[in-house]
């Protein structure tokens, strides 16, 4: 009989439903929310609201794209946390009265772990991408840095994390000191591409073990910005491409020093990428090039996989149920839950 789990994601401003059967997705439907550009950041109020208004269509779709009932829907799993409060109270709430309704299993899931087994989604049955244990993943986000040794499925050791900003944050908040809409990555990214990385230096942080800070670094580059402002007004504007190649190739050198760190000291040559930094093309590139170097065998998602989705809840939440780890319906959501 075939294992087909429902996933539910609603941990920061995007809502988003899957349908994955037997580890091969059949459906992941996401609702954006372009609101927050105009604020510059996510606006937990208006992020909830939004959720309550999306996730009973999305799910709809979710399950009409798949080709399937509602009743033949095996468990729901939703983002248990980490994430804004609200948020998750909403795909929390419809996912207990989902399971209540039908009497199937609830299946909280960690939104970084569901990150990484984001790997293991299958396209078709005869996808073969996936990583071998043990291996280790950056995991890189908006809101969390981290590099990670994969046992199993189950099975996850943190090595090493940020001290206080993550990467996709410190790629925003330089990108809003040049005046790029948030979220500024993906536009740092693209406008680096035919630019001069190497016109700009900027220090990179002396951090213990495989942790990582780019506070710091934030903070340095205001600073250099706001000094060359008082000498050309028209900085910015002139070198716009060229400072953002240069803080992306910092960003990314920092990320990858660890990582070798990493490899080098565990002896693991399968390394993974995971969660929203790793559609950055600069990442990629760093990492393809270690690959060669290093003998890595080397793991990058597809972009759709690496934002914010509901594929990467349910597959987790398909492992969970093979090992039969339910949730109960008092179970509640976590702004900050750790692995």
């Amino acid at each position: 009989m075939s294992t087909i789990i429902l996933g539910i994601e609603s941990s920061c401003d995007d809502t988003s439903a899957a349908i994955i059967k037997d580890g091969i997705i059949l459906s992941n439907n996401i609702a954006n929310q372009d609101v927050h550009k105009s604020y510059g950041g996510v606006v937990p109020e208006l992020a909830s609201r939004s959720h309550q208004q999306n996730i009973v269509p999305v799910v709809e779709l979710a399950i009409k794209n798949a080709g399937i009932t509602k009743n033949q829907i095996s468990a729901v799993a939703f983002t248990e946390g980490p994430g804004l409060l609200g948020s998750l109270l909403v795909g929390s709430s419809f996912a207990k009265g989902f399971s209540l309704s039908l009497n199937i299993p609830l299946i909280g899931v960690n939104h970084l772990q569901a990150h990484i087994l984001a790997h293991f989604i299958k396209e078709n049955e005869n996808d073969d991408h996936l990583p071998e244990f043990p291996f280790l993943c950056l995991l890189v986000s908006g809101g969390h840095t981290q590099i990670v040794q994969i046992n199993d499925y189950l099975s996850m050791e943190v090595l090493g994390s940020t001290i206080d900003d993550a990467a996709g944050e410190a790629f925003d908040k330089c990108g809003k000191i040049m005046g790029f809409e948030y979220p500024a990555g993906p536009i740092i990214d693209e406008i680096s591409k035919k630019a001069n990385e190497n016109k700009f230096v900027f220090t990179k942080p002396k951090v213990a073990g495989y942790n990582y800070s780019f506070s710091g670094l934030k903070t340095a580059f205001l600073y250099f910005i706001r000094d060359q402002l008082k000498i050309n007004n028209e900085f910015i504007n002139e070198n716009k491409a060229d400072l953002s190649a240069s803080i992306q190739k910092t960003i990314v050198e920092i990320l990858m020093q660890k990582l070798v760190e990493a490899s080098k000291n565990t002896g693991i040559s399968e390394v993974a990428v995971a969660g929203g930094v790793a559609a950055n093309s600069r990442l990629s590139r760093a990492l393809l090039e270690e690959s060669e170097n290093r003998n890595w065998k080397i793991h990058i998602p597809k972009k759709k996989f690496t934002t914010d989705n509901a594929a990467m809840i349910a597959i987790t939440g398909y492992y969970k149920y093979l090992e039969k780890l339910f949730s109960s319906q008092n179970i509640t959501p976590k702004a900050k839950l750790l692995f």
